[in-house]
């Protein structure tokens, strides 16, 4: 099913029946929702002891605490008392706050090859009305793996075109995408047309009827620039429209794919735009730049190269190819594994992601290893964490509650029996909001089962 198939059946769903007889099913319903909301938020009192807290926002705490009250962090410290919380002895393992995967594809494909399963993407240009929790499913089973790493939370990513759609974040525990999803729209994505031309002789296409000059290319290629900066000036010019009518008092005809981009317009939610090559991304931060929009960068095979620029505009780095080969021959194997380091010294934020095709909806568990690599090349600890936890938060307009281990903040957090950016490192507890949740997955109930077979004398 189409991502647009998914977000209109959605609204017919969600739509308020008129009829009377409807209005005792639809009360129903609202309190079975009501009731999952709030199993969700119920949690008890603790006082989680003797760890190393990693605030990721203030330093590390050896032999710390961290005393949680229902679904929010009430004290961060080292001689905490709370008479009527419950004590539970972490045994100097360490505690961390709820990682965040972002552009990811979990919740939205199951087996890359049954199509299926696979949800990801729309058909068209331009769809900014796509919602792609919408389309997450709860019972993934790569939901549970992914969590079992320490992954709270996850941003779902539309794909497709050139604008994909909106995403949202959805926490990694709940019956329905209602009440998994915490924040909706959190970015517009913007996939970047391509920026380089093909050299490649008339004489050597297998199919000379696809051949186009150097001309004929650039001259696509701006007009694809020119179609995305005039459906940013529609919906702009929409949005102030709206806003006449509205002064007004005046009818005004909603138009779908327009609401969806009035967050936008407004500086409200960033825009994640998706470029690798170094023409793209210079092509995307002038446009940033001229239009005064507040992108973020995702993929960044060049970021590299772009370094001062991105510091410059203050742009953070969404980067996605730690473990990916270089892009040319003549660059050294360890380019990826150094870029978050060089963009961190160019004053650039960097947060980290597995990527979001089929493959890597699998692999998002592996995300702490993305940033661990780069350690090994010289990023800072600190900053690796940063780049799992706050600064994605940040991006996401989220870190009032999550990325960090603070007083006020949700209690999203995992308990670790080493770092978390060791491979041979296990997560042994989490809480999500306060309530723990469960480390079980179809992993676990497998080791379990052969563990356990019949052996033979």
């Amino acid at each position: 099913m189409a991502m647009c198939g998914i977000v209109s059946m959605k609204n017919n769903l969600l739509r308020k029946p008129s009829r009377p007889y409807h209005h005792a099913l639809w009360s129903a319903v609202a309190g079975i929702l009501l009731a999952f909301t709030a199993s969700r938020v119920s949690a008890e009192s603790m006082l989680l002891s003797n760890a190393i807290v990693h605030t990721v926002s203030h330093g590390t705490i050896t032999n710390g605490q961290v005393l949680v009250n229902g679904n929010k962090i009430e004290a961060v410290g080292t001689n905490l008392t709370a008479s009527s919380a419950k004590v539970i002895d972490l045994k100097s393992q360490h505690l961390y706050p709820g990682m965040i995967a972002l552009d990811s594809a979990l919740g939205l494909t199951e087996i890359e090859a049954v199509r299926a399963t696979r949800d990801m993407s729309e058909v068209g240009d331009y769809h900014p009305e796509v919602q792609s929790w919408i389309a997450v499913n709860p019972d993934s089973e790569l939901i549970p793996v992914t969590r079992a790493n320490g992954i709270s939370h996850v941003e779902p990513a539309p794909q497709g075109g050139v604008v994909g759609g909106v995403s949202g974040v959805v926490a990694l525990d709940g019956w329905t995408t209602e009440q998994m999803t915490i924040k909706r729209p959190a970015a517009l994505h913007v996939y970047w047309p391509e920026m380089k031309l093909d050299t490649t002789p008339k004489e050597k296409f297998k199919d000379q009827s696809k051949y186009k000059s150097l001309e004929d290319q650039a001259k696509e290629r701006q007009l694809k620039i020119k179609s995305l900066d005039d459906f940013f000036l529609e919906a702009r010019a929409y949005a102030k429209a709206r806003e006449v009518a509205k002064g007004k008092g005046t009818d005004f005809g909603i138009n779908p794919p327009w609401e969806a981009m009035l967050p936008v317009v407004r500086g409200e939610i960033p825009i994640m735009v998706h470029a690798d090559e170094f023409r793209q991304i210079k092509a995307a931060l002038r446009w940033a730049q001229t239009n005064q929009y507040k992108i973020v960068l995702v993929n960044g095979n060049d970021a590299m190269m772009a370094a001062d620029i991105l510091s410059s505009s203050k742009t953070p780095v969404v980067f996605e190819r730690t473990f990916a080969i270089p892009p040319r021959d003549y660059e050294a194997y360890d380019a990826h594994y150094r870029t978050p380091e060089l963009l961190r010294r160019a004053g650039v934020k960097v947060a980290f992601s597995v990527g979001s095709d089929s493959f890597h909806a699998a692999m998002a568990k592996n995300l702490p290893y993305s940033a661990a690599q780069a350690v090994a090349f010289g990023l800072p600890e600190e900053e690796a964490l940063k780049g799992l936890m706050l600064y994605p938060a940040e991006i996401l307009g989220i870190a009032d509650r999550l990325g960090s281990i603070e007083a006020g903040k949700e209690a999203t957090l995992f308990v670790c029996d080493g770092s978390i950016l060791d491979l041979r490192a296990n997560v042994k507890q989490m809480w999500i909001a306060g309530k723990e949740v469960s480390l079980e997955s179809r992993h676990t109930r497998l080791y379990e089962k052969y563990k356990n077979r019949p052996r033979t004398k």
